[in-house]
């Protein structure tokens, strides 16, 4: 509620003369630090230069089922929505999303090169415009570990070296791929293990071995307030939230990367938008993902952006003054041993293993 009313404040109806009243869109997004950064890099400037008042939603955890069932009603009330790719994928399948043509609809570099060619194999579906690339990572309390801190994912399944809570997703993603790794199976091969039931088996028997000291988590911040509160050794979180905890807060909690997953989040623009709603849409698409808007966004949170042109703008955070680019999952340092997301299997798969490893969990 504090950032949308903030929102509101800061692009306030611009009146002009013969004007009644300032077009109005709704942008949803995630919430949070997040949100807070695209209200900084993107929402008000656009504001600032077209006059329009941007409403924020705070929906995208749900925008799939939303959005179907506005689209059922024929009444799609949102004009740009921010969505992981996955859900991108499986929106434009179900013809929820509108198609996009990278070189006509988005700006090119600033040395001419094609959107297309700048943001290259992050444009995975003809609906998505990707935006940043994120990574789901483990932080862990650096008072709590003991003399040796963890160094390899497979530290969070030893429960001897390193005693007391952990806290997970409370879904199948991402675990069940770091069960398997941490079972023996290697990298290139556990998406095809996990699309066996014997291999789905195979990782909830690995996470069975530290479920009964799992604190499962539904929300981003979740696990950097557990951390904040001593009550987990460490957790999974999204990178861009342990970083607020880790350099924003000061709290005693370090970054592992050790088989970070990666993962893009974007846009996509809801299918069935009146022709005036849609040409808005893509003029605010055209502004928020050039190469200066995506390197400003990392001024306010450590996420990576998703042009080649804008990495080498990433420059210093606006208000602590520290130098972005080492805390980003695509620096090199820390992307030394990376695990990539696959969005394919998980849109194929998902419902079937999201109602095992729910049954699981209530077992």
């Amino acid at each position: 509620m504090k950032l949308t009313k903030t929102l509101l404040a800061t692009t306030a109806l611009t009146v002009f003369a013969g004007a009644v009243t300032a077009e109005e869109m709704t942008i949803v997004s995630w919430g949070g630090a997040y949100s807070a950064s695209q209200l900084k890099a993107y929402h008000e400037p656009y504001s600032e230069k077209t006059g329009v008042t941007i409403l924020n939603d705070t929906s995208s955890a749900e925008a799939v089922a939303k959005l179907r069932a506005m689209s059922e009603a024929d009444n799609v009330t949102w004009d740009v929505v921010d969505v992981v790719a996955a859900d991108a994928m499986r929106l434009c399948d179900e013809g929820l999303a509108l198609e996009i043509d990278p070189d006509k609809d988005l700006a090119a570099a600033p040395d001419g090169t094609p959107a297309s060619e700048d943001f290259g194999e992050l444009l995975v579906s003809p609906c998505f415009i990707p935006q940043i690339v994120y990574s789901t990572a483990f932080g862990y309390r650096t008072d709590l570990v003991g003399d040796t801190p963890p160094s390899k994912i497979c530290d969070v399944f030893d429960l001897e070296a390193y005693p007391g809570k952990r806290s997970l997703e409370k879904r199948p993603i991402n675990n069940m791929e770091w069960a398997l790794l941490c079972d023996g199976v290697a990298k290139e091969d556990v998406y095809d293990v996990l699309a066996t039931e014997e291999g789905q088996d195979q990782a909830l028997a690995k996470l069975d071995t530290i479920k009964d000291s799992v604190v499962w988590w539904s929300a981003g911040a979740d696990t950097p307030q557990l951390l904040a509160d001593g009550e987990v050794v460490m957790g999974s979180t999204y990178n861009g939230r342990l970083f607020s905890v880790i350099e924003e807060q000061k709290q005693p909690v370090a970054m592992l990367w050790d088989a970070q997953v990666f993962d893009l989040d974007g846009w996509i623009i809801p299918a069935g938008l009146s022709e005036e709603r849609k040409a808005r849409a893509l003029d605010y698409i055209m502004f928020a993902t050039d190469t200066q808007r995506l390197a400003d966004q990392a001024k306010y949170i450590s996420y990576g952006p998703a042009r080649l042109s804008s990495a080498p703008l990433v420059g210093k955070h606006a208000e602590l003054g520290i130098d972005m680019a080492p805390h980003m999952p695509t620096d090199p340092e820390n992307a030394k041993n990376t695990f990539l997301y696959n969005y394919e299997f998980w849109a194929d798969y998902r419902d079937d293993i999201d109602a095992k490893f729910q049954a699981w969990l209530a077992k």
